[in-house]
């Protein structure tokens, strides 16, 4: 225990001393959902780390596209790649601080202890979604653009309307709202009441790179780049693995 301990003082100083003496500042990130557990458990760390703190705003990515566009002040945000993208090309983030932080899969939520639903296969996913009761996703983020054209591809578009609840899917069936979630990983394993059934066959399989990016009129903007720096640290990278996504 004490040698770990001295390690990870060792590690935090290595960090404090690489960033340079900045003056402590709030940072507003807005982040996406699919990082929410993560920076919830990086945020005190990077505080502790910097003398920074660390103020998030979490939403799916289509909103909080639209918050930057209409203004909204912040430092630095965390989003989809197609959003970030547009975001630089209409000069609202910074390309020269652009970094991708992590790779997020899609997974299917069900209560926790219900039994499982077979996603072995295409074919098997498609049968489980025509047998559920009801099925969650978000309508407002990249989550549910590509399952709302997956069910079309799948060809039962129609037959499960009638089943489709629109909100989070861990979230959903966290709250017994839904008998199956679809959604990033990520969110599922940060819901208390959920378990992850497994990921969505590999055919099928939808991964989403968020890059994170200071705002070109960041109050804070170093410390929005220090921020991006402890995203890309190796302690940074444990917890992301740990929460269900791949460091970038």
């Amino acid at each position: 225990m004490r040698r770990f301990g001295i390690g990870a003082a060792a590690a935090a100083l290595a960090f404090a001393l690489a960033i340079g003496p900045v003056r402590a500042a709030e940072v507003v990130c807005l982040c996406s959902n699919a990082l929410k557990s993560v920076m919830e458990e990086l945020g005190p760390q990077f505080e502790k780390t910097t003398g920074h703190k660390l103020k998030a705003a979490y939403g799916s990515t289509g909103p909080l596209k639209a918050k930057v566009e209409k203004g909204e002040p912040f430092d630095v945000a965390i989003l989809g790649i197609e959003a970030v993208n547009d975001l630089i090309k209409a000069g609202k983030l910074d390309a020269g601080t652009r970094a991708d932080v992590a790779r997020s899969g899609m997974g299917v939520a069900v209560r926790t202890g219900a039994a499982k639903p077979d996603l072995a296969s295409t074919a098997a996913f498609k049968q489980s979604l025509l047998n559920a009761q009801t099925i969650a996703y978000s309508d407002g983020g990249l989550t549910g653009i590509y399952i709302k054209g997956l069910l079309e591809r799948l060809g039962i578009a129609g037959q499960v309307q009638a089943k489709i609840r629109h909100g989070r899917g861990g979230e959903m069936v966290s709250e017994g709202k839904a008998e199956i979630g679809l959604t990033q990983i990520s969110e599922i394993l940060s819901e208390p009441n959920a378990e992850l059934a497994g990921p969505l066959p590999p055919e099928l399989q939808q991964y989403t790179v968020f890059p994170a990016a200071v705002g070109t009129a960041a109050a804070q903007a170093e410390a929005g780049k220090a921020l991006l720096k402890f995203l890309k640290s190796p302690e940074a990278a444990k917890v992301l693995r740990a929460k269900g996504l791949e460091p970038a």
